[in-house]
């Protein structure tokens, strides 16, 4: 048996450090500068600062020295807990951020539940009922629905739900400027902003689980312990979910894992087709401005957030599949694997 051996502990502070590194650097690979933009050289935004002025501040924000040195501050501000001041909005970062991560959590999480959900649920069907009218008819719809960008679906959805039917807002997480008698009423309201974007992000990701599942499922009913458990006489139900389904899960926690970071970058795109006010319309602005400690802290949480999805799954894995060991140093072993890399006992 080939073996192979999962992210280690000592992969994943690599992979963290290259995307530090890469957060600090990608902001500043960027044309011009905060006051550069905000002086109206780009001939779309009215002149705020003169050149004398625009010194001041770049010296002022220590981006007159050397990038070695911004480094350094950087990185240590990080250790403080201090992911930096906004140039645009003039807030802490950590402000900013937390003031729109809850919309874009809301979104993101929702369309994470509906996509595996419905990938599990529909995957499960064409298995079972593989090279039938209905696994066809599946296949097709949900293939074609992945091939979509998310921000074009939403677009379509936006103009037939939206502007034509008239059943969802154009825009925005809540009614400005409404008054409610209760909570419910804003948290309904709150609901009918939300439906457009949540439909978009699952759309855009449920062909995937579906994909995954329905291979998964098809493989496993032809495993012996499923063939035995058929001839022992047990309901179909109870081979289906218990004997079928719960093993072909276990490669769907990478995938959900994966997914998680899908979402939160299809929600960039996703939240300025809808003007949903999360993270996605924040990223905008910040590129827009030149506000480089504002992207790097969304960048930075958009990236922690894909590691420590990843570093979960690799623990579910074990919780999941007692055949599967755990080494400190290599991470999770697959069936008849050691920590040398050569075939063993697991237990």
């Amino acid at each position: 048996m080939r073996h192979a051996r999962v992210r280690s502990a000592k992969a994943y502070m690599m992979t963290a450090a290259v995307l530090l590194i890469l957060n600090f650097a990608l902001p500043r690979w960027m044309p011009g500068d905060a006051f550069l933009i905000l002086s109206g050289e780009d001939q779309s935004i009215a002149v705020s600062f003169s050149e004398q002025q625009r010194q001041h501040y770049l010296a002022y924000y220590g981006l007159d020295r050397p990038l070695a040195h911004q480094f350094f501050q950087y990185v240590s501000g990080l250790a403080r807990g201090d992911l930096g001041r906004s140039y645009h909005y003039r807030e802490p970062v950590v402000d900013v951020i937390l003031s729109r991560l809850p919309w874009t959590l809301f979104v993101g999480s929702a369309a994470f539940v509906l996509s595996i959900g419905f990938g599990i649920a529909l995957g499960s069907i064409s298995a079972w009922r593989r090279g039938e009218t209905v696994d066809r008819v599946l296949y097709f719809v949900l293939v074609a629905s992945g091939q979509i960008p998310g921000f074009l679906s939403g677009l379509l959805l936006l103009m037939l739900f939206a502007v034509t039917l008239g059943w969802f807002p154009l825009s925005g997480a809540a009614t400005p400027f409404r008054e409610w008698s209760g909570a419910a009423g804003r948290y309904l309201d709150i609901l009918h902003h939300a439906a457009l974007p949540v439909l978009t992000l699952a759309l855009a990701r449920t062909g995937n689980t579906y994909m995954l599942v329905r291979s998964s499922l098809a493989s496993v009913l032809t495993r012996d312990y499923v063939i035995t458990a058929r001839a022992k006489g047990l309901r179909s139900r109870r081979v289906r979910y218990v004997h079928a389904l719960r093993n072909a899960l276990l490669p769907l926690i990478t995938r959900a894992a994966l997914q998680l970071g899908g979402l939160l970058g299809g929600a960039v795109l996703v939240e300025n087709v809808f003007a949903y006010p999360g993270l996605g319309l924040l990223l905008q602005d910040a590129v827009l401005y030149r506000d480089y400690p504002l992207l790097q802290g969304i960048l930075l949480f958009m990236s922690a957030a894909v590691l420590l999805a990843n570093f979960a799954a690799d623990r579910l894995y074990v919780r999941l599949d007692p055949r599967i060991t755990m080494d400190r140093t290599t991470g999770p072993l697959v069936p008849g694997t050691t920590a040398a890399g050569k075939e063993g006992t697991y237990e």
